[in-house]
């Protein structure tokens, strides 16, 4: 199994620091905000998204890919009833996409509970055909590059959208396009009726990312979560990329986190 952490962990640091630390933890790879590379992501230009994945590889890990897409800016919206919104949303989807290829990355997630949940007066049906035409528009531009686009279902306290696995496979199957699949939060997946493996499980063929971490915000293991069974779930099903580590709570501080998250990952796949 390769792990990863998620840069914005590391605050301010600058992303050659985050890299060199990353590398010295033991960890294959970094997960990558768009926002925290430039405040405004739509200036990102693919030549500097080419050198940010070369200072990566010169630290002796690789960019992942992508994950916090809709932060900045912030209004943009999936699930949008406003065609200009909308087509500037998947503008938007798209210009990422070809930053996360020109990083070597392969995968972005796409959480941003603000920026899908369903607006009183919309019916949950036309929202679920808005964001298949936005997902599939996107996934139509990164599948060439290389890049899936991982759907994920989030709990219901952060967003009314898309809140367990089935739900989101079921808008994956709408979306109908290869490069459209599945990602998995511990966090998220805990808010589920279904135990975890059940969910793993049942969600194989979808998989494509897959996130580390615990109810309380924290990092893997600082909580009630088993870990074993889902290891195990993981390994039937012959999960193969990544496993990374998000976190919410930053305390006590970036090292503490990266080090005691990736000793214990090592140590719970190694049983």
């Amino acid at each position: 199994m390769r792990f990863a952490i998620c840069n914005e962990t590391y605050g301010d640091w600058e992303f050659g620091k985050v890299c060199d630390h990353i590398a010295a933890c033991g960890y294959d790879g970094v997960e990558v905000a768009p926002f925290t590379l430039k405040d405004d992501p739509r200036d990102l230009t693919e030549a500097e998204c080419t050198a940010f994945g070369d200072r990566a590889r010169s630290a002796g890990i690789e960019v992942v890919g992508l994950h916090w897409l809709l932060v900045k800016p912030a209004w943009l919206h999936l699930t949008t009833d406003d065609p200009l919104l909308h087509k500037d949303t998947v503008a938007f989807g798209q210009h990422l996409a070809r930053c996360c290829a020109a990083m070597g990355g392969g995968v972005m997630v796409w959480g941003s509970p603000k920026q899908r949940t369903v607006a009183k007066g919309w019916t949950y049906g036309d929202a679920a055909s808005r964001a298949a035409d936005t997902l599939r528009q996107i996934a139509e531009a990164a599948g060439p590059l290389g890049v899936d686009i991982a759907v994920e279902p989030l709990a219901r306290r952060e967003t009314n959208f898309l809140n367990t696995a089935a739900e989101t496979v079921e808008l994956i199957e709408r979306v109908d396009h290869p490069a459209c699949r599945l990602h998995l939060d511990v966090k998220a997946m805990g808010d589920e009726e279904k135990p975890i493996p059940q969910i793993i499980a049942e969600n194989a063929r979808h998989l494509a990312h897959f996130h580390a971490n615990d109810p309380n915000l924290r990092g893997p293991g600082s909580g009630d979560v088993a870990y074993p069974p889902i290891v195990d779930a993981l390994r039937q099903i012959g999960y193969d990329r990544y496993v990374s580590v998000e976190v919410f709570d930053y305390s006590p501080d970036a090292e503490t986190i990266a080090t005691e998250s990736i000793g214990f990952l090592k140590e719970v796949f190694a049983g």
